[in-house]
């Protein structure tokens, strides 16, 4: 047989299985130490999120000509019924404690405060604490709260004391990011080893492709890296816990598609070598494809935006691509140099019979091609109207205190100060402009509507003057983190662009909100097209017609909907979230139609392949027969992985693990198994139009029937 005589021989052939092993042995060796170090390698700060041309980002980098980069912590203290001479005393010798602080970045000299709520009978005081972001970045912020706290104390005898502000927010935010690599890993581990027994039943068989897996996500890491050491890529807390389930979920797939297709093989053939060629022949092009559609969808992030975004693309695509190489190498030499017995208890012996052939994918296949166009169009329209749940749909952003699936103390100091100093205190408007006209910029500022007018001042350490131009800070009245500030932000910038001259900008943790926004918005308008265009691409290619390719499309384009508007009517009347963020839609969208047309790209190619021996509408049934019970086990490893980023204490990180979960069982269980195959029934050979194989006349298959998956000799 010639078909196997080709490039897979370099990956299963007798002494090719032990080169393969040794090349990954000798990767391993070299990439592990590198992959421990991705964590180090993270940069969390607002500037690796924000775009650079962003009115905040620049803000930012002109004020470090003033001060260090800073980021404040507030230590809120309250007593309902109005402080005791106890609680100022206390109060005033923390605030004495807390200025001595030297370690971990705190400017303790520069400490603000106590500043009481009212000048008689006060009932709350804060303490400002500047907090140096220094080489070691945001790493220092939960330490440098810890510090603070170990002065401040906890609540005692009714006088509340909680450290808010953006150094406590970010010190939670931190603490919530701790582990994510291990919390992720053992998550998706644990999914996946339970869905490879129910899947294989075989407790050895398992171990291969978790192996392989684990081997490709330490590669991955060492990959990603070396590149945000060396090339500049941005790696954040978000990207690399989407490189953990990306890696898994994929890998794995590939790897249940694999072995599908090799104990069909075995079965066919006694010689394990030349089934596994066989396998990664007629499996391969389609696994690669797929492969090559995540990866090229993931790259299509770099023409975003947002440098989180950007920097997301290149990361997941480097999973991806790792987990692809080493489940079409190092997976199948394993699987060949263990041999059969790794299968142990349902040995697939040779001359065996299929169990699939008359499964219930093939009966269901058989019932579909009774109503074709009946059960596509119920079936479509079922999917509408799940879509309409996508008017509860609230992807604006989620404010710090809806950001957390639980109420760290940061959160419950924020709703403290609340209720006695503006709401904006502790997270101020920062505004640079040329010193010539800094009193009309301070006075523009003043006069703005949800601008505190007497709040205006330079902080503590800050110069009065770099390279002729001046820093200020303003406070709120409206919560940092609300929609009210936000529009308070553009009516300062209004304000403040209308002084002729000024060159002035508004930044500040508000206004970096307010950019990626807008940031976000561009981003959702250009990268979604784009990704369309290059799933379409990749789909004429590989089935080389028009038709089916735009049918694939609108059919995970309708799953996408139909997923987004479950999912929304699930966070607001199950999970009670308050609101989604504005990248939501986005990260969904391109991880449910990267990944969601993995299994119509499985399903098509195994329906062309049997449709060029036995015609369309046979080769749809067969195709949905041989390949339904693989894809719908890749489809629960790949929403059980995802579905693991739920562990984290992030509503952000829980709301596209839901969502991207529900729509990739959806694409499974109904767009798939069901709308594809009735479509592809319906439309018949046309569907590979301009194909010759378009031209078949379409009536080699009785539909009634619900026929046997055809063996091959």
């Amino acid at each position: 047989m010639t078909e196997n005589r080709g490039i897979a021989h370099l990956v299963c052939g007798r002494r090719a299985k032990w080169v393969v092993l040794v090349l990954w042995l000798v990767l391993l060796f070299l990439t592990a130490p590198l992959a421990s170090k991705l964590t180090d390698a993270q940069d969390n700060d607002a500037a690796s999120w924000l775009p650079g041309s962003a009115e905040s980002t620049q803000v930012l980098q002109i004020s470090e000509g003033f001060r260090p980069e800073q980021i404040p912590a507030v230590v809120i203290y309250a007593r309902d019924s109005g402080l005791t001479a106890e609680d100022k005393a206390r109060i005033a010798e923390d605030a004495r404690q807390i200025r001595q602080l030297r370690d971990h970045g705190v400017r303790g000299a520069e400490t603000r405060g106590p500043v009481y709520d009212r000048e008689t009978d006060p009932r709350a005081a804060q303490i400002y604490v500047p907090i140096t972001m220094d080489e070691k970045g945001w790493e220092e912020i939960s330490p440098a709260v810890d510090s603070i706290r170990d002065i401040t104390g906890k609540s005692t005898a009714g006088l509340a004391v909680h450290i808010t502000g953006p150094g406590g927010t970010s010190a939670d935010f931190s603490k919530a990011f701790e582990g994510i690599d291990s919390t992720l890993l053992l998550s998706a581990m644990g999914v996946v080893i339970v869905m490879l027994l129910i899947t294989y039943r075989s407790p050895t068989l398992l171990l291969v492709p978790l192996l392989s897996v684990i081997a490709a996500l330490f590669t991955a890491q060492a990959f990603v890296y070396l590149l945000a050491q060396h090339a500049g890529l941005t790696v954040n807390g978000q990207s690399a816990g989407i490189l953990t389930v990306l890696v898994f979920g994929a890998g794995t797939d590939y790897a249940l598609l694999l072995v599908a297709r090799y104990r069909e093989e075995l079965r066919r053939h006694e010689d394990r070598h030349e089934a596994m060629a066989l396998a990664l022949h007629r499996a391969g092009p389609a696994v690669i494809a797929s492969g090559a559609t995540v990866v090229l969808s993931m790259l299509v992030l770099l023409a975003a935006e947002m440098n989180s975004t950007r920097g997301l693309g290149p990361v997941a695509a480097i999973g991806v691509a790792v987990a692809l190489l080493a489940m079409m190498t190092l997976f199948p030499a394993l699987l060949v140099i263990c041999g059969r017995w790794l299968f142990w208890p349902a040995i697939p012996h040779f001359g065996t019979a299929d169990p699939t052939e008359r499964g219930i994918w093939a009966r269901t296949g058989g019932r579909i091609a009774r109503r074709p166009r009946m059960i596509w169009g119920v079936t479509a329209l079922a999917l509408a109207i799940c879509s309409l749940g996508l008017i509860q749909l609230r992807a604006e952003g989620i404010s710090n205190a809806d950001a957390f699936t639980g109420k760290p103390d940061s959160i419950v100091g924020q709703e403290v100060s609340e209720k006695y100093f503006p709401a904006g205190s502790g997270d101020p408007l920062v505004i640079v402009s040329n010193q010539a006209q800094a009193r009309q910029v301070g006075e523009a500022v003043a006069g703005t509507r949800g601008v505190v007018p007497d709040s205006l001042g330079l902080p503590p350490g800050t110069k009065p003057s770099h390279d002729g131009q001046v820093l200020f800070e303003a406070t709120m009245t409206a919560p940092s983190d609300s929609e009210a500030a936000k529009q308070t932000v553009e009516r300062v910038r209004d304000a403040v662009h209308a002084v002729p001259d000024a060159d002035a900008q508004v930044g500040g943790g508000t206004a970096a909100l307010l950019d990626m926004d807008k940031a976000t918005a561009h981003d959702n308008q250009l990268i979604i097209p784009l990704v369309l265009v290059v799933v379409m691409l990749i789909l004429c290619a590989l089935l080389r017609a028009l038709i089916a390719p735009l049918l694939l499309v609108g059919t995970v384009i309708l799953s996408f909907a139909a997923a987004l508007g479950l999912s929304a009517l699930a966070f607001r009347h199950v999970f009670d979230y308050a609101g989604e963020s504005t990248d939501f839609p986005l990260f969904v969208f391109v991880f449910l139609v990267a990944l969601g047309i993995d299994y119509n790209i499985f399903l098509t190619t195994r329906i062309r392949e049997e449709a060029a021996r036995q015609g369309t509408r046979p080769g749809v049934v067969t195709g949905l027969a041989a390949t339904g019970a693989v894809i719908t086990s890749a489809g629960l490893v790949l929403a059980g992985t995802f579905a693991a980023l739920g562990t984290l204490p992030m509503v952000a990180f829980a709301e596209i693990g839901f969502a991207v979960a529900l729509g990739i069982i959806l694409d499974t269980f109904v767009v798939r198994s069901v709308l594809v195959t009735s479509l592809f029934l319906d439309v018949g050979p046309r569907v590979w139009w301009p194909h010759r194989l378009s031209k078949e006349d379409g009536t080699k298959m009785p539909v009634a029937e619900e026929p046997a998956v055809e063996q091959r000799p």
